[in-house]
């Protein structure tokens, strides 16, 4: 790892208020004009300093584990006799395009937490398109290449549910059916693929926590959740997950129109993070995307995590200069670092 670097260096402050530039529909800013504090204080403390590493991978085939372990070591990754869950990005499969998190990438993470002593180690997704999950295991490859570190998968759609009652307010429900695997872990990992989003913009760690909740109860593509406003579900999602680390593959993303039909870009980094808001702000930035006019970026970074970038301790590469120009749908033009774009409205996400 090289020494961490000026975080001044690589994002240009927004003159732009982004609550009130948003116009996607999607309720965040109107939702906070109506209640400045739409989560419970006791819930939500005094938000720490964070700490990120971007490394450059250009491949899954070599030393892939070793990077990973670099990366949890730089980030100050706590395992050690944790029952750890890897959250993968486990959507759909067409062979055509790069949707999911790489397998081996998932592999090489079940190893290395075990090397970092970890009691046990899962993996656990809730595909939010095929009702097949098995199918989707074995058509990417992650079933075989689990098979291979000897790590179980638990279906999120399935397993048995708890309820959790919301401590953050942003769309109209009021408590979440949980998998119980993601309640009694100690450690959950968030490992979202680097995607844009027709929807939001960018989907990464924090809209990765979509496939904690069951389909059998919020319906395929997770309806409920559409229903409700993709940016404040994203909130409140992530808000009851609370995903301790986030791994983002970015060895491969995809631009354009994701998260199921864009197209594969080759970005080369892993971005590692102990504070997940914080690890999508960078990763955001090394999409050329500005995280400061993404709203639920700026929105979790007042409760749920860091997105005050003097506050992100940066250790490994500069993301300004590792990153790659992300095309996005027109829709979200103004989303670019340096954009003089407007915002255009979206239509509501189809329930």
């Amino acid at each position: 790892m090289t020494d961490p670097f000026d975080r001044r260096t690589f994002l240009r402050r927004s003159a732009i208020a982004v609550l009130g530039v948003t116009a996607t529909g999607l309720g965040v800013a109107s939702y906070v004009k109506r209640r400045q504090v739409p989560w419970d204080r006791e819930a939500f403390g005094p938000i720490p300093e964070a700490r990120v590493a971007l490394v450059r991978a250009t491949s899954y085939a070599n030393g892939l584990e070793e990077i990973v372990l670099d990366g949890l070591r730089a980030v100050g990754a706590e395992v050690r006799g944790a029952r750890v869950l890897l959250k993968p990005n486990l959507v759909e499969y067409d062979p055509g395009t790069t949707i999911n998190t790489d397998p081996r990438l998932v592999a090489a993470t079940v190893v290395a937490m075990r090397r970092l002593g970890a009691a046990n180690v899962i993996v656990a997704e809730g595909p939010g398109h095929r009702r097949d999950t098995q199918f989707v295991l074995t058509a990417t490859g992650l079933s075989s290449t689990l098979a291979d570190v000897e790590a179980a998968f638990v279906d999120l759609n399935t397993d048995a549910v708890v309820a959790r009652r919301l401590r953050s307010h942003y769309t109209a429900l009021r408590s979440l059916a949980l998998p119980r695997s993601i309640v009694e872990a100690d450690v959950v990992v968030s490992m979202p693929k680097m995607k844009t989003h027709h929807w939001a913009g960018v989907t990464l760690s924090l809209k990765n926590c979509f496939g904690c909740v069951p389909g059998r109860i919020y319906g395929w593509p997770k309806n409920a959740l559409h229903k409700v406003g993709i940016e404040p579900a994203i909130l409140d999602v992530a808000a009851a997950v609370r995903p301790n680390l986030a791994i983002v593959d970015g060895i491969v993303g995809m631009e354009g129109n994701g998260p199921i039909s864009g197209t594969p870009v080759a970005s080369g980094v892993l971005i590692f993070g102990n504070d997940p808001v914080a690890a999508d702000v960078v990763a955001a930035r090394s999409m050329n995307v500005d995280p400061e006019r993404v709203p639920y970026l700026v929105e979790a970074g007042r409760f749920l995590g860091q997105a005050d970038l003097e506050r992100i301790r940066m250790e490994g590469e500069d993301p300004e200069r590792e990153a790659t120009d992300f095309t996005v749908l027109p829709s979200f033009a103004h989303l670019k670092v340096g954009s003089l774009a407007e915002p255009v409205p979206l239509p509501d996400a189809p329930g």
